[in-house]
This record gives structure tokens, C-alpha cells and sequence, in this order.
């Protein structure tokens, strides 16, 4: 049976079959150490004759000197002939050798083949099912990991850390998640959840999933940490945007003596990115040059990105002109620092190298970033001009919902509400909340409260639960006195009990970060902070200011309003900001996880003009740099 199935395959590889020279001397050849000493040289090509020439005497020895080769070259070719001569000679491999010729198939990407050989194993041991899985995991086919550890398990071969290790990374989505935890199940009473690789990827794949508490649980119950394990909770920290989290686990893992690679250090710089922690960032940059890491893509990429979420452009952009290679995702990285920075001309400038350079192809993310950038920018010219040869296949990516909604913010940004509002009736699908919401954005700043009605109303029954769309619409209504108005969107705010995400900012003084909470009561020096935002209030008032109470939402008298704007976050780590650094040459750099309101946003701008201050804001959607009393973004955002 099992001879008869392996030669089934002869005709496949009959072509190979072909190319050999078959002795058929029956006196003993030269046995394989000769062979394997070919192999070992690297002479594959010699090796093979050499195997023409044994023909029917090839043994086990030999067959697994030419598989490794093949292997270690990916010389499917050479591996396919092989293959070809086992079935000519009527070799019958045992497991070992099957598995290799698994492995090689896999590594060749031919993994049709690898599992034709899997599917006529007429046994199987857990390498083996360890390899089929493998392989579907490493090249992201879940359900064919998923499915194959499914058939494995009444088999009755019994899984090994190996085998857990790999199919744990195919765990992902919903369902995933949960046959992970049916898995993790498994693992405890196999008793290999003190694996090392097994813990590694079980806290990995909680951590993917967004279950940090869950990774966090297995982490502190691994019986010792490696550089994998301790890179996995980092990241996942990091991707889930829980920064503070992951710079805190870092930290701790440093003082603990843990070692670092590339990995870790990209990790924790994606965290200090979300943090805007500059300093702080500067120091683990600091810490790769002293370590003498190579500089891998992954590493570079990830320093463009904090150094540019940072406000300082300058280090980015050292650190892109230096780069031997280049991946779309280190173009992206500073096509979007400029887009985020309002830098329209820099942002078409670098797209129009990456173009004329031709190494890199753009991609859905670049061209996105590209129209960003020309919106936040002012070029709508040539954010039209783009997206038309976009739409005309010119890039070969078609248009998707983000790039639509990019358009409708350019069109909006100079005022022509209108086309906007007629583009999203030609867009092509069903147009999305963001989209609508950038329309909305236009019309608040530009005061069509007749489109800005509409286009709410679309978004209220869209997104029901989004405190921000009712702030816009209520902040539209109250510009132009439309006050019943006001009240209803606050009333229908109230009856669907929508919550709106406490505001947060932070600002890094001296590599330590400090949060503040809208009405903050936990600061250390909370009332000299509350003293010194009273006290701007009152300097900017006898300059021109004047507190737009539009922005609050609350049914309260216009005195409350007033106090509640002042206990603003942003206000809050402006104020401190100012307090912590007298010299005028320090930027204030503060982070917000929200829009910033309207109000805020004129206060920073009295702050830089009277205090001659360079104010850097960032929040959800872009920068705002305020020098002298103007901002980048042009009062639009």
C-alpha cells in the first residue's frame, strides 16, 4: 500500500526522473561518506551524480545528506530529483526522511507538495504533524493550522511544546481566540505551560488579541523569561496603545537584567511614540548606538516614526537619508510625520523621489498619506490631481473609504462644502462615518449649518455612541445661535446615555512623563497648576481672549461653563509646562488622546504669542506647532 502510494507520485516528477543516470552495476558503490562529504563541501551538483550513480543502493545516510543540502540552498530543483529517485528506485523513506521532505517542500514555498507527502505518510509522529503545522502557521493560513492540529489530536500522537508553540500563532480572530484558550486548557494539563516557547506564544497571542490582563497573567507565571518572552508583552502593550504600561514593564524587565534586541527596542520605541516622549526616546536611541545593534529596517522605521510623533521632523529625516535599504513602510513612516505636521510640500516632494526612484512601490498606506498631507497642507490642487490618477489606476491601488474621506476634508478645508458634500453622493459605496465626519468638520469651521444638520444628522444614526460627533454638532449650532438646537443634541446625548472618553494629556519634563485629567485632582502640584490656568486666563482675557462655552455640552450656567473649560486637560499640562521650564528655547510639547476643542486650541495660541513660547500640540488627528500666536494646521482640523 504504502509502496504503491509513494510511486503514484512518479509521474509528477517524471521530468526529474529523467536527469538521472542510473548505474545498474550491482557491485557495491563507493558508500555515502563520500557523498556526505560532498554535500558537507557545498558540491550539490557533484552530490547528485554521485546518488545517479549508487541508483538503487542509495541509503538512508545518503538521502539525508542531499535533503539537508537541498534545504539549507532552497534548491527545489535539485530536491525534486531527490525526491524522483526515491520513487524510481522504490526507496521507501522512513518517517524521518518523509518529514524532511516536508520541510524541504516548505522551505522551497511549494506547500501543495509538502502536504502531499504529509497526506501519505503511512505513519506520522509529532515532528511531522509539527512541521505541516508549521508551515501553514508561518505563512498566515490559520484555519489550515487550526484544521490540521484538529485531525492531530485523535490521531493519537500527543502534541509536544513544538507543536503548541506553532499552532498558538495561527489563534487569532474571534474564534481563534477562543480554540487558544481551549489550547491553553490543553497545555496546563499536558504540563507544558512551563515551556518557555510555549508560554512565549501563548502570551503573544492574548496579547494580539487585545487581552493584555491575560498575557500579563502568563507572563508572571513563566518559571524564567527570555528576550522572546519579555519582547512579546512589550509589544503587545504597545500595539494595544497601552504605552505607559509597556515603558513601565521595559523599565522593570531592564532593572531585572534582561537582555534587549532589535525587536524589544522597536517595541518600546512604537510605545514612547504614542507617549511623544522625546527625551525619553532620544535615550533609547542612545542605548541601540551604545549596544551596537544592527540597524535593521524594522529598528530604523520604528525610530522615523517616534522621532516624528515626537515633533522633531529633523531626527527623521537624518535617519531616512541614511538608510541602505528602504521598505514602503519607511516612506510611509515619513510621508506621514509630514502629513501629520501639515508639511504638504515635503510630503509631495518625498512621494514624487519615491516615484521617480521606482525601487519601492507605493501602496493604499502611501497614497493616504500623500493626501493627507496635501489636505493638512492647503495643496488642494495637487491632492486632486493625485487621487484623479489614483482613481485612474496610474498607482495600480484603487481608492478606498479613507482616501474618499481625504478629498472631502481637502475639498472642505477651502471652504467648498458644497462639492464636498455632492463628491460623497458620487462615491461609489456607501459612504462611512469618517467620511461623513470630515464633512461635518468643514462645516462647523465654515458655519453651513444647513449641510452641517444633515450631514450630523447621518452621523447620529451612524454613530450613535460617539461623544465627538454631538460636540461638533452643538458646537455648529451654538456658533450660529441656534440654541434649541443646542439643547436637543444635548438632550439626545443624555436619553442614549453617551459618555464622552475622558480627556487625557501628558507632557514629558526631564524623561518623566506627567498625565492630566480633565479637572485633574491627582497631580502632585494640582493647585499650583490650577492657580497658574487661572492666572493666563485672566492675562489673556486682557488681550482678546474669549472662552468659547460652545464647547461645553453640560446644561449649566455660563459661569460652570467657564470653570469646566479651565480644568481642560491640555490647559492643564500647558500651565505645567510653562511652570517646569522657564527658558523660552524649550518647546512645550503636549500629547492629547482626543481632538482638541476650540477653545483649547486659542488658549495655546495666547499662550505662544504673549509668553513667546513654541507650543507643540499633538492630538487624535494631526499637530499643531504654534509659534507666535499662529498655528500649523491654519485653524482647521
Amino acid at each position: 500500500m504504502a509502496a504503491a502510494s509513494f510511486c503514484d507520485n512518479f509521474s509528477r516528477l517524471r521530468p526529474f526522473v529523467r536527469q538521472l543516470t542510473v548505474s545498474t552495476s550491482l557491485t557495491p558503490a563507493v558508500p555515502p561518506p563520500s557523498l556526505a562529504s560532498l554535500c558537507a563541501q557545498g558540491h550539490l551538483q557533484a552530490a547528485l551524480l554521485e546518488m545517479a550513480e549508487q541508483g538503487p543502493l542509495m541509503k538512508f545516510d545518503g538521502y539525508n545528506s542531499l535533503l539537508n543540502e537541498c534545504v539549507n540552498k532552497r534548491a527545489l530543483r535539485e530536491g525534486q530529483r531527490v525526491h524522483a529517485q526515491m520513487i524510481k528506485c522504490r526507496y521507501l523513506p522512513p518517517v524521518y526522511l518523509r518529514t524532511r521532505l516536508i520541510v524541504f517542500y516548505t522551505k522551497c514555498n511549494c506547500l501543495s507538495d509538502a502536504r502531499h507527502v504529509f497526506d501519505e505518510m503511512p505513519e506520522r509522529n509529532v515532528v511531522s504533524w509539527t512541521a505541516m503545522i508549521s508551515a501553514y502557521s508561518q505563512r498566515g493560513l490559520a484555519s489550515d493550522a487550526l484544521s490540521l492540529f484538529r485531525h492531530m489530536l485523535p490521531s493519537g500522537t500527543e502534541p509536544n511544546e513544538f507543536t503548541f508553540a506553532s499552532v498558538l500563532t495561527s489563534c487569532i480572530g474571534t474564534s481563534g481566540l477562543e480554540l487558544g484558550r481551549q489550547i491553553h486548557s490543553l497545555i496546563i494539563k499536558t504540563s507544558y505551560d512551563s515551556h518557555i516557547f510555549v508560554g512565549s506564544s501563548l502570551l503573544d497571542m492574548y496579547a494580539k488579541a487585545g487581552r493584555i490582563p491575560e498575557a500579563r497573567e502568563v507572563f508572571e507565571c513563566l518559571p524564567e523569561r527570555d528576550v522572546v518572552s519579555c519582547t512579546a508583552i512589550i509589544s503587545g502593550c504597545a500595539q494595544q496603545g497601552l504605552d505607559e504600561e509597556a515603558l513601565e514593564l521595559f523599565r522593570r524587565l531592564q532593572t531585572e537584567g534582561m537582555d534587549s534586541n532589535y525587536v524589544t527596542y522597536a517595541s518600546v520605541l512604537t510605545a514612547l511614540s504614542g507617549l511623544a516622549a522625546l527625551d525619553l526616546g532620544k535615550q533609547v536611541h542612545n542605548h541601540v548606538l551604545r549596544r551596537e545593534l544592527p540597524f535593521y529596517v524594522v529598528l530604523q522605521n520604528s525610530m522615523i516614526d517616534m522621532y516624528s510623533k515626537c515633533g522633531n521632523l529633523g531626527y527623521s529625516r537624518r535617519i531616512f537619508d541614511t538608510m541602505i535599504e528602504r521598505t514602503v513602510m519607511t516612506w510611509n513612516a515619513m510621508l506621514g510625520g509630514y502629513s501629520k505636521h501639515g508639511l504638504g510640500r515635503e510630503v509631495v516632494d518625498l512621494f514624487e523621489l519615491m516615484t521617480a526612484e521606482n525601487k519601492v512601490k507605493p501602496d493604499s498606506v502611501t497614497l493616504l498619506a500623500v493626501l493627507s498631507g496635501c489636505s493638512h497642507g492647503g495643496m488642494e490642487d495637487k491632492g486632486l490631481e493625485i487621487f484623479d490618477k489614483m482613481s485612474n489606476g496610474s498607482y495600480g491601488i484603487q481608492p478606498e473609504s479613507e482616501h474618499y474621506g481625504c478629498v472631502v476634508d481637502l475639498l472642505g478645508r477651502t471652504g467648498r462644502v458644497e462639492d464636498a458634500f455632492q463628491f460623497i453622493k458620487k462615491i461609489p459605496f456607501k459612504p462611512t462615518a469618517a467620511i461623513w465626519g470630515s464633512l461635518l468638520g468643514a462645516c462647523r469651521v465654515h458655519s453651513n449649518v444647513d449641510i452641517g444638520h444633515f450631514v450630523g444628522r447621518q452621523l447620529l444614526q451612524l454613530e450613535p455612541e460617539n461623544a465627538g460627533n454631538y460636540v461638533i454638532l452643538s458646537n455648529l449650532y451654538a456658533s450660529s445661535g441656534r440654541w434649541e438646537q443646542v439643547r436637543e443634541v444635548r438632550e439626545l446625548m443624555m436619553e442614549k446615555a453617551v459618555m464622552k472618553e475622558p480627556g487625557k494629556s501628558l507632557i514629558e519634563i526631564q524623561q518623566t512623563l506627567h498625565t492630566f485629567h480633565a479637572s485633574d485632582r491627582c497631580h502632585p502640584r494640582r493647585e499650583e497648576v490650577v492657580t497658574k490656568v487661572k492666572q493666563m486666563s485672566t492675562e489673556f482675557k486682557e488681550a482678546g481672549y474669549v472662552p468659547d462655552l460652545s464647547c461645553v455640552l453640560y446644561d449649566v450656567d455660563d459661569e460652570q461653563k467657564e470653570k469646566i473649560l479651565l480644568g481642560h486637560s491640555e490647559k492643564l499640562a500647558l500651565a505645567f509646562g510653562l511652570m517646569a521650564t522657564a527658558s523660552r528655547q524649550v518647546p512645550i510639547r503636549v500629547i492629547k488622546n482626543l481632538r482638541i476643542c476650540v477653545d483649547c486650541h486659542n488658549f495655546a495660541k495666547f499662550a505662544s504669542r504673549l509668553y513667546g513660547r513654541e507650543v507643540s500640540l499633538r492630538d487624535k488627528t494631526r499637530f499643531h506647532q504654534v509659534v507666535g500666536g499662529t498655528c500649523s494646521c491654519g485653524d482647521y482640523w
